[in-house]
């Protein structure tokens, strides 16, 4: 199980916020850009991010960074509401 406050706690001492997201099934955010690096983290359901053409369902607990500038997508691919945190770099 992954521990929101703790990943919180990392990623302030890396620079960048965590906030939690929840989206219901079939939700999709897509082609956006950034002008920070972006962090998600998933907490449950299945997550499709696509970054720069490549997607990526990360498990839940993994973290994965979108550069800043990358066009990305978010697209909940489950079958149950997904909820994942995202943060972005504070500097």
């Amino acid at each position: 199980m992954v521990n929101r406050d703790q990943i919180a706690t990392e990623w302030s001492a890396r620079g960048f916020s965590c906030d939690v997201w929840a989206d219901p099934v079939g939700q999709r955010w897509e082609d956006f850009t950034h002008a920070t690096d972006e962090l998600v983290l998933v907490l449950e359901g299945v997550m499709e991010f696509e970054v720069e053409g490549c997607a990526r369902r990360p498990p839940a607990g993994e973290e994965l960074l979108i550069p800043a500038g990358a066009v990305h997508s978010a697209r909940n691919v489950g079958a149950t509401t997904a909820r994942w945190l995202y943060g972005y770099r504070c500097d």
